[in-house]
Order: C-alpha cells, then sequence, then structure tokens
C-alpha cells in the first residue's frame, strides 16, 4: 500500500512539474512574444513604415510566435507536436488555397504600402479607374471619382495595371490644340497665343510656354499650346485658356475652320423618246 501511495506520488509530482514548466514556458513565452513584437514595431516605425502595415506585420508575428509557444508547451506535457504541426501545415495550405485571391490582394496591399506609389489625397489613374485616394487598406483601396462616387478597388487589380499619379509631381503641362485657316497670319496668330499666356500669372515661366505648328491637316493648320502650371492649377486653367483663345481669335479676326462635307451631285437628264407618228 505504502508503495503504490509513493508511486501515485511520483507520478503526480512529475507531471504537476510538467504541467508547471509547460505553464511557466507558456506565459513566458507569450510575453518575449510581445516584447519581440514590441520592438519589430518600433524598428518598422523609425524606417517610416505605414502604420497599417506595422499593425499586420506585428498581429502575423505575434501569431507565429504564440503558436510556437504553444507547441513547446504541449511538448513539454509530453503530447506529440508531430502531428499536430503537420495538422496546422496543412490546415495553413488550405487556408491559402481557399484564400488565393484575398491573399494575392493582400500581397499587393503590401508593396502599395511599402513602395507608395501614390498616398491619400493623390489624384490617379488606376485599374481603368481615375480619383482621388482616400485610404489605403491591406485588401483594397478606397478612391473618391471627380462626380463623387466612392469606388473601392482591390490592391491586385491595382498592382497588376499601369498606375497614373497625377499628384506626384508639383508641375504639370497642360496641351492644347487649335485649329487657325490657312489664309491666316502664323505670325499673328502665335502672338496671339503667346499674349495670352503671358497674361494668365498661373502660367510658370520656366519652363516657358511653347506655341508652335504642329501640322498642316487638310483644312486647317493646328496650332499647339504648351504652357506648364502648378498641379493643382491644371484644370482652372485649362478651361480659363480654351475660352480666352475662342473670344481672342474672333477679336482679332482669326478664323476657325469647321469640319465641312461636300457632297456632289450629278444629275443627268434623260432625252424624251421621240413621239410616234399615226399611221396614214
Amino acid at each position: 500500500m505504502e508503495l503504490q501511495l509513493e508511486s501515485m506520488y511520483a507520478f503526480v509530482s512529475l507531471h504537476a512539474l510538467k504541467f508547471l514548466i509547460a505553464l511557466i514556458i507558456f506565459f513566458a513565452g507569450r510575453f518575449i512574444a510581445k516584447r519581440i513584437v514590441r520592438i519589430a514595431q518600433t524598428l518598422m516605425r523609425k524606417s517610416h513604415l505605414d502604420e497599417t502595415l506595422v499593425g499586420f506585420a506585428g498581429n502575423i508575428l505575434y501569431a507565429l510566435a504564440l503558436a510556437f509557444v504553444v507547441i513547446a508547451a504541449l511538448s513539454q506535457l509530453g503530447i506529440n507536436t508531430t502531428s499536430l504541426a503537420a495538422v496546422i501545415a496543412a490546415a495553413g495550405l488550405a487556408i491559402g488555397l481557399a484564400l488565393q485571391n484575398s491573399l494575392s490582394n493582400l500581397a499587393a496591399g503590401v508593396m502599395i504600402i511599402v513602395f507608395r506609389p501614390f498616398k491619400n489625397g493623390d489624384y490617379v489613374e488606376a485599374a481603368n479607374t481615375a480619383g482621388t485616394i482616400e485610404e489605403i487598406s491591406i485588401f483594397t483601396t478606397k478612391m473618391r471619382s471627380p462626380d463623387n462616387k466612392t469606388i473601392i478597388v482591390p490592391n491586385g487589380t491595382v498592382i497588376a495595371n499601369n498606375i497614373v499619379n497625377y499628384s506626384s509631381k508639383p508641375t504639370r503641362r497642360i496641351d492644347l490644340t487649335f485649329s487657325v485657316g490657312y489664309g491666316d497670319d502664323l505670325g499673328k496668330v502665335k502672338a496671339v497665343m503667346s499674349e495670352i499666356m503671358a497674361a494668365d500669372k498661373r502660367i510658370l515661366r520656366d519652363p516657358a510656354p511653347v506655341v508652335a505648328v504642329l501640322e498642316l491637316a487638310s483644312g486647317a493648320i493646328n496650332m499647339v499650346c504648351r504652357p506648364w502650371v502648378k498641379s493643382g492649377d491644371y484644370w482652372d486653367v485649362h478651361f480659363d485658356l480654351v475660352e480666352k483663345m475662342k473670344l481672342a481669335f474672333d477679336a482679332n479676326g482669326i478664323s476657325i475652320p469647321q469640319s465641312q462635307t461636300e457632297i456632289f451631285v450629278n444629275m443627268k437628264e434623260k432625252a424624251a423618246p421621240a413621239a410616234k407618228k399615226a399611221p396614214a
């Protein structure tokens, strides 16, 4: 009887010690994991990474560290963790296959946040959509269209296509084409166009605006007008120049040819047949 009690006591003591060690491993490992995550997030913030990416990377790192701690604690209790690791790996593979598109958007979101092809407030053209960037998240990018519609685009689609950022540079060039008649004085036309641009204080002097003959088209001479402006003034100057050029052309007798189509109709008269004489 005493031998049985001693055996039971030894058994309980051994397993109690293992359980205690497992608890120590779990709580100590969780504490260390949190500290590692904090240090990693601090380093990422010092590298000026986006806060969204910092938080997401911290959560992933903590989940992986905690899984390692749990496996170590269970192994201390004598549980075979090899099969558990295999189950976790298989589950991860199944989840990865099921969320293939979402993971693609996730990877694209990380690339957007890290490489920063655009930022909040930029006006961009991406994924065949144009608008102002309002929010960049891990899976999607939210844009506002010029007519105030919210457009949510998957990040995978954004990365897979060309991205045109209209706000990344402080200045932009306006490209306008005006048609004048072949009978107009080109020197006068260029002088009028130059005067209009010189009078607008929003147009930059460096680089200097360009006025030149673009092409001799069939029915008109196409003149190109290319001033540089600040990116924020682009559309205001664009609209004003079109209107002012039209008024200046009218005031100076400069013609603006219209597309014409000439139709020639060939009318042929048919000779009337001779009248038959009645028989005598």
